[in-house]
Formats: C-alpha cells, structure tokens, sequence
C-alpha cells in the first residue's frame, strides 16, 4: 500500500495534533481548565465550533464567544504557558508514525506540516520527540489568510515544498482539515483518533483512505 499511495509524490504534508501526535486530549483539557479560570464551563460544542481554526483565529473565538477582557496574544500566551511542559513530556507520536516519517525520508520525498498550532508549541513537541529533522518546511495557520477548512495551509507548504498540489499526499484527522486538503487537491488520508471517533464517518466520507494508524500504510 505504500509504494501506491506514494507513487509519483512530490511531497507528504501533515496536520499535528490528533494526525502525527496524540495530543487532542490535552486541548480539551487546556479549555476545560482556561474557561474555569474565568467561572465558565466548557460547553459541549466548543471543540466542533473552532475545528480547524488557526491559534489566532480560535483566542478571536474565544475572546468574543466568552467576552473575555484578556487581549488576543495574552489568551496566546496563556494557552502557550498551558500547552508547553505537556507537549515536552505527555505527548506521544502516533503509533508507527517515526516508521512511516523514516520511510518516506528515505525515498527521498520532502515532507512537511500545516498546523493550525502556534510555532513555539510545534518547536516544543517535535524536539521532544526527536523528529524535527524529517521536515522541510512547517507552516503554521497564523502564516496564511484563512485556516483549515480553507486550502490556504497546505497550499503554502506545497509551495515552499516544491510540489504541485495534485502531487501531495495528506493526513489529517478532523473534517475541517481533511476538506482543506480536498480543496487544495491533494490527496488525503484520515488517520484515527480517539478525539474524532464519533466523526469517523464522516471522515472515511470526505478522505480518499482511511487509517487506524500508520502501521497499515506498510501492509499489502
């Protein structure tokens, strides 16, 4: 399957959170704790609502959803003071994900990633766990007009890659970033995760192929 899928491809970009790390349970919990630091509960649509949202378009969210008198790089700022030692130390890659990176380094593909994640955390998590060094570019949603499910993200990585779009293979574990792939052309993979379970349908809907993990991209 992986000779297939990586015929004729220019580049391999990838979303972070929740697609190459596992890391989604640590924003709902950074937003459970962040509102009660100002009396309010987490609501039940809130993770929904700002899927696929950069850093600054979701501190916008937040500040004119809550009424916050915080200014938009101080909830920057405190999600980043939140998020960092957890990052360093709690976050694993997904499972088989340093393989496939490995392989693909080895086939000479260039590979990069279009996070909607503030670039300090992403500096944070990938030298934590020792991959930086498989990327040639990473973007960050703060660097383009729209965020995901725009195609703004990954348009700009393929760009900085070289690559034409209809040559890119993604992976992405949300709607919101699987349409931003669809809609930039390339194709697209959903990866699984156990925050996007009840979206799985979807996902397999919208993605050209569907993965449990990245240990299934090496079976026939």
């Amino acid at each position: 399957m992986i000779n297939t899928l990586l015929h004729q491809k220019q580049a391999v970009i990838f979303d972070l959170d929740g697609t190459l790390v596992d890391s989604m349970w640590m924003w709902k919990a950074i937003d459970i704790e962040y509102l009660g630091s100002f009396g309010y509960a987490c609501p039940p649509d809130l993770q929904k609502s700002i899927e696929g949202m950069s850093f600054t378009e979701t501190a916008h969210y937040f500040k004119k959803r809550f009424q916050l008198d915080s200014t938009i790089e101080e909830i920057k700022a405190a999600w980043t003071r939140m998020s960092i030692d957890k990052y360093r130390t709690q976050v694993p890659l997904k499972e088989g994900a340093e393989s496939f990176l490995a392989y693909v380094k080895q086939a000479g593909i260039p590979m990069g990633i279009a996070t909607s994640n503030g670039r300090e955390m992403v500096d944070a998590v990938l030298n934590a766990l020792s991959i930086s060094q498989y990327f040639a570019n990473i973007t960050t949603g703060c660097e383009v007009a729209m965020g995901k499910p725009a195609p703004d993200i990954y348009l700009k990585v393929a760009e900085h890659l070289g690559a034409e779009p209809e040559h890119c293979l993604v992976f992405e574990d949300v709607p919101a970033g699987i349409r931003a792939g669809k809609a930039a052309g390339m194709t697209v993979i959903a990866v699984a995760d156990e925050f996007s379970r009840n979206m799985q349908e979807e996902k397999k809907a919208l993605a050209d192929h569907y993965i449990e993990n990245y240990l299934e991209l090496f079976s026939s």
